[in-house]
């Protein structure tokens, strides 16, 4: 490896929950292990690190930010709020418990890419407009990599999720990861710029 700054390992924190873990499937299928070699693919070096936590809200992730910051990522990636909304729990709270890890980020001077999550549509049309809100909000006031849905063309297709309809299997992964892609090639050029 030369020594050139642009050959240097990116190391990329997922800061997450189910989705990022990979829940239900093999450790090489899931999000992580998928991002990376889509990287180093496209000739970046990378390393993603694993913050996914099975059942984690935004209160959960910010709670152990400090302890996934001991791995000194270069950047991050903000993957939480999918079990905010599961559990109905306040835009409030979720935005509040985002803005705090997005805050800690920028103090630690790691750029971050923010990836939204949209509410069940059981909880109504005025849970799900504040719900998206929140992110969008985020997004603009931080200036962060914003990707408005982690599970964008995956949610509601079965033939891309587990029987449970909620978690991708692998070939759901694979959408995700194409689909982000480049909004994280943004934010690893934001990192190296």
């Amino acid at each position: 490896m030369s020594g050139r700054a642009e050959a240097r390992e990116v190391r990329i924190l997922a800061l997450g929950d189910s989705l990022t873990a990979g829940y239900g499937l093999a450790r090489s299928e899931g999000f992580v292990a998928q991002l990376e070699a889509a990287l180093r693919a496209k000739g970046i070096p990378a390393r993603v690190l694993d913050g996914g936590v099975s059942g984690d809200t935004s209160a959960g992730g910010r709670a152990r930010l400090d302890w996934a910051l001991a791995d000194r990522p270069d950047v991050a990636i903000v993957a939480l709020g999918g079990n905010d909304g599961l559990r109905a729990i306040p835009p409030e709270a979720t935005y509040a418990n985002l803005d705090a890890i997005l805050r800690r980020l920028a103090e630690r001077n790691v750029p971050a890419l923010l990836a939204g999550m949209l509410a069940p549509p059981n909880l109504g049309a005025e849970y799900g407009e504040a719900f998206r809100g929140a992110f969008e909000r985020l997004a603009r006031e931080h200036a962060v990599v914003f990707y408005p849905f982690f599970l964008d063309g995956v949610a509601a297709e079965p033939a891309l999720n587990q029987p449970d309809g909620i978690h991708p299997n692998a070939r759901g992964v694979a959408v995700m990861v194409e689909r982000i892609l480049p909004a994280v090639e943004r934010l690893i050029e934001k990192a190296r710029s």
